[in-house]
């Protein structure tokens, strides 16, 4: 199913989301219906509280494949940083300056249920970071905006 993607103005989209404790039937529903969504959309990445539900679960495609990150974490960053030009599905029309992590080892769990650490780089980092930030109910219009 087709979920809508709110759009900046929308409370929800600043609320910090809550954590998913566990993988029930409603998770993997919400999962199944983001993905859905994501594929008719233009993103790279889409956070639950983009479709109107603060639970922490962010979608991400680099490229071919959609990852699906539950409760991620960040627990490294590296030192180098780097600016690019982002975009966002709830600011539409809007390319803003955004200085981001080049390295990051995130935490998360899979849809299986299992904890993973994975180590992302470049593009693949700065998705996730952008897509956390939605799950902190931050938006890119809020970032420093350093070049």
């Amino acid at each position: 199913m087709l979920l809508d993607i709110i759009k900046i103005g929308d409370e929800r989209l600043r609320k910090v989301s809550e954590e998913i404790h566990s993988i029930d039937e409603s998770v993997l529903k919400l999962i199944k219906n983001m993905k859905d969504t994501f594929k008719k959309s233009k993103g790279v990445g889409l956070a639950a509280p983009q479709v109107g539900v603060n639970k922490r679960l962010i979608l991400v495609k680099p490229e071919k494949e959609v990852y699906v990150f539950i409760n991620p974490v960040i627990i490294n960053k590296g030192v180098e940083m780097a600016c690019d030009t982002e975009g966002c599905l709830s600011v539409p029309n809007k390319w803003i300056n955004v200085k981001r992590y080049k390295h990051i080892d995130i935490e998360f769990i899979g849809e299986d249920g299992d904890l993973y650490k994975v180590t992302a780089n470049n593009f693949f980092a700065r998705i996730i970071q952008h897509e956390i930030d939605h799950l902190n109910g931050i938006l890119i219009v809020d970032k420093n905006n350093e070049k």
